[in-house]
């Protein structure tokens, strides 16, 4: 009769663990695509923000750079 009991306990156990494997996958899915979001909202705001500076930079960077010095050393 325990035997009984035991297979079944184990069976009733199988049951949840599957359920709460779907749930945790389901769960984790949510939280990457919520996280995923901000991650692409909050790198827009930083191009915004700071991407006409950046590029600035770099575009004074280049041309200072870019004469006959930089040419003959090669």
């Amino acid at each position: 009769m325990g035997s009984i009991f035991s297979a079944i306990g184990r069976g009733i156990n199988a049951v949840i663990s599957a359920i709460a494997g779907v749930i945790m996958a389901i769960v984790s899915a949510i939280t990457t695509v919520i996280v995923t979001i901000f991650d692409v909202i909050a790198d827009i705001l930083c191009c915004r923000c700071f991407g006409s500076r950046r590029s600035g930079r770099r575009m004074g960077r280049s041309r200072r750079g870019g004469g006959m010095g930089t040419r003959g050393t090669y």
